[in-house]
Formats: C-alpha cells, structure tokens, sequence
C-alpha cells in the first residue's frame, strides 16, 4: 500500500527516539492489536515481544479490562481533583495497597511512571523539609539509568537520552552501574558488592545530611536489562536505613508480574522507603501510574490549614476514575489468573530458547528474570570484543525483526523481552522462532 496519504501526517509529529526521515524510509503504522499480536495498516501480522513497550503484559484488547473501562465510562470519568476525590480512585488505593510489599500503603495514582517518580522525588524533599530536615534535597542514582522524560527525571537518569536537554538541574548525583563495572572483576556478585557500596562512599563525600534518597531500578532497562544480585539491594538498604535516606525503586518497568512477582521488590527480597510504577499497571489500555511509599511518611503532611503541610503536587489526570478502575482490572485479572506466577513458569523456556542462541556465537549474556530478558551481543565471545561501530549487529537486528513481524526492544549491542503474560507456549515457540530468524537474518547482514 502507498502510505504517501500517512507521510504528511508523520511529517508533522515526532515518532519517540527515531530521525523521521529514516522512520519513513520503512514506516510501521499500527491500525489494530490482538492478544500478542499487531497489524499495521498494510495488514501485516507483528508479534509484540515488548508488550508495546513493557506496557501491554496483558496483551491487547483484553476483554475484562475494556468491560471494566466501558463499566466506569458508564458512571464516572473525572472528578474535579482540586474538590475532591473518587470512590473508584479510593478502592483502587485499597486494591493497590493489597499488593504491595511492607507497608507502602500511602499511595498517589498519576497518568504515567515519570508523572509517578517525579512526584515520589519532590514527596522525599518536601518530607525531609516537615521532618526537620530541610538539607536533605539531592537524589543519588546510577549511570545509564532511565527515570523518565520529564527534567527531573532526565537529571535523575544516566543514560545517553538526557544530552539533548542538558544542562540539567542540580542536586542530581550518579553512581557507577554495575554493567560499567562488571570487566574490572572476577564475578558478577563481586562487581555488584563493589558498586553497592560506592553509595556510601559517595554519601559520606556529599555530607549524609545533604543526600534525601536513592533512586535504582531493580532491572535496568537501558543499561541492557542489567540484574543486580540479590546482596546489591540489600547492601543499599542497608546504607539507606543507617543514614536516614529514603530508597526509592523505580519498577515503571518491572512492576505487576514481569520478574515473577507482583514486584521486583519481592524478586529481589528487598522492601524500598518508595516504589513508583506505571507501565503495566494499566496494562496498556490508559496512561496510569502511581507511588507507593511508606505509611507513616504520611503522618508528615497531615494537619491543619494552619500547618499547611499538605502534599504540595498535583496533576490533572492524577487520581483519575477511569484509569483507576483499569488499575483494579489489572491487579484482578493478575491474581485471579494467576498470571503472575505464569511468568516464573514461562522463564524456564525462554532463557532455555535464547540460551540456545549462543551456537552462533555472538552471545556474551542472557539476563533478566520471569519474562524480562535481554540478550547482548559481541562480536568475540572469548575477549568480549563488541561489534564496530557501523556494523552493529543490533542494528542491523532492527532491521530484520520488522520484516519478519517481530517488535522487540533493541540496541545496537542487546535486545529485550518481555512477552504479555497471557501467551500461550504455542505463542512463546513462535516468538522465539522469529527471535532466532531474525538473529540469523542480521548476521548474514554483518557479516557480508
């Protein structure tokens, strides 16, 4: 099909993270979605490996999700937020706060995950400052780490996406992740010990009394899926907790089920001061995010008009009826579906199916946990030589996913899954047949 009739349309938007004109060279224009699959405007047939992007865990259109949607359009969309809140929104909190690890039942619902740790920061600030302890304003997180879109979140982050909007606020600090770490040592657990406790180093060199969180990712998606060990999250707990610092776990992407429990909290052992999520929370179906953070953090911001120590942050869409009764579909359908655990079941055949794809010898790693796996490539298995620039595999993997309808999440050097949680095995077989033909496809490229 001609999509000249598209290309004055594209011409006046960005398309997230791509050069229009290379995006038009081979445009992907999605009219419906299924279950797991896609179809663009030409009817070709996509698997959607990446649930969107880490968002669709229950699949497209399902069916008890747009019911509930259709049921609370019915009654109630929006309530006036500077007035009031729902009934809904209220039940949605329960619902939430039934799910979640410790006691991190004080909750704010948002319109998406950098909307929910945006609000998680400036809740940490306003915090410290109620609790006498107004110096406690910088935020330590990791290099090539990705918080979200907004400036606060951009500072946050560590990873390539921030240069085009620097220079950036203050008060942000970084740590050196894992991943930049992992060739200076033996073993994995012994550069995640390493890097765990460069926190204190930096804490004790900024002033303790200056540092009011850190904020990790339990999986790091642009780093490659990077998965720190257990021990890492419990070393950071425990400096959080000697000096008074609020940890913080962005799960935007980890959250509701990918790892193999509702949260990679539970995965991992470890229970934050704050989780902020978004993503699949809503599966998909309507921008929602929310923070969950520590009961008696509340206590700070309750009082009179005198006082005036409420939460002072807002959002229209914060709070919102419609979004909120999906939020309760989602937990429901998890649970009750027992979907969560489906992912630690599906785990075992995937990392055996991308496993395998090391006959090709071009796999230094797979990592991950549940249905959340990254595989990165080099171009030396024995030295762990990377692939030049200008002949990246995952770049030419790009290429070659498209056209045998397969939606992953790549970069030059690694590509991610993470596969709807309603996918049968038939399903999970198919999706790891095009991985590999894909892989194969793109080799042929590189190595022409």
């Amino acid at each position: 099909m001609n999509h000249n009739k598209y290309e004055d349309m594209v011409m006046k938007t960005f398309i997230d993270f791509h050069q229009t004109k290379s995006f038009l060279e081979n445009p992907v224009i999605i009219k419906r979605g299924k279950g797991v699959y896609l179809w663009d405007i030409n009817d070709k047939k996509y698997f959607d490996a990446i649930g969107g992007v880490y968002v669709a865990s229950l699949g497209h259109g399902h069916p008890r999700i747009l019911e509930a949607m259709r049921k609370q359009a019915e009654i109630l969309t929006f309530a006036p937020p500077l007035h009031s809140i729902s009934d809904i929104t209220l039940q949605f909190i329960e619902r939430l706060g039934q799910v979640v690890p410790g006691n991190l039942k004080y909750i704010k619902s948002f319109s998406g995950g950098s909307e929910s740790v945006e609000g998680a920061l400036k809740l940490v600030r306003q915090y410290f400052k109620q609790t006498n302890k107004p110096d406690k304003m910088k935020y330590i997180s990791n290099y090539l780490s990705y918080h979200g879109a907004t400036f606060a979140t951009m500072a946050l982050g560590g990873s390539s996406r921030k240069l085009k909007s620097e220079p950036h606020m203050g008060g942000f600090i970084k740590n050196l992740s894992p991943k930049q770490l992992r060739d200076d040592f033996d073993t994995w657990a012994e550069t995640c010990r390493f890097s765990a406790k460069m926190f204190e180093k930096i804490i004790l060199g900024e002033n303790p009394k200056t540092i009011g969180a850190i904020v990790i990712e339990p999986i790091c998606n642009t780093a490659g899926i990077i998965t720190p060990t257990e021990e890492y999250f419990k070393i950071v707990r425990e400096i959080c907790t000697k000096y008074d610092i609020m940890l913080i776990f962005d799960e935007v992407l980890t959250g509701f089920g990918k790892t193999g429990n509702m949260f990679a909290a539970q995965t991992f052992n470890v229970v934050p001061d704050i989780i902020c999520s978004g993503k699949g929370l809503s599966a998909g179906v309507m921008p929602l995010g929310a923070f969950m953070a520590r009961e008696d953090i509340a206590e700070a911001f309750y009082g009179t008009e005198e006082d005036d120590v409420q939460f002072a942050h807002g959002h229209t869409y914060a709070n919102f009826p419609l979004g909120c009764a999906i939020g309760i579909e989602v937990i429901n359908i998890l649970e009750e579906e027992k979907l969560v655990e489906r992912a630690g079941i599906l785990n075992s055949r995937l990392v055996q199916r991308l496993e395998g794809l090391k006959k090709y010898e071009v796999i230094r790693e797979v990592r991950g946990k549940g249905v959340l796996l990254g595989v990165e490539f080099v171009e030396d298995v024995e030295t762990n030589k990377p692939f030049p620039e200008g002949n990246k595999l995952g770049d030419a993997l790009k290429k070659t996913a498209i056209a045998n309808g397969l939606i992953m999440r790549i970069d030059p050097d690694w590509f991610a899954i993470a596969p709807p949680l309603i996918s049968t095995d038939a399903e999970i077989e198919e999706m790891c047949n095009l991985i590999e033909q894909s892989l194969v496809d793109a080799l042929k490229i590189v190595r022409a």
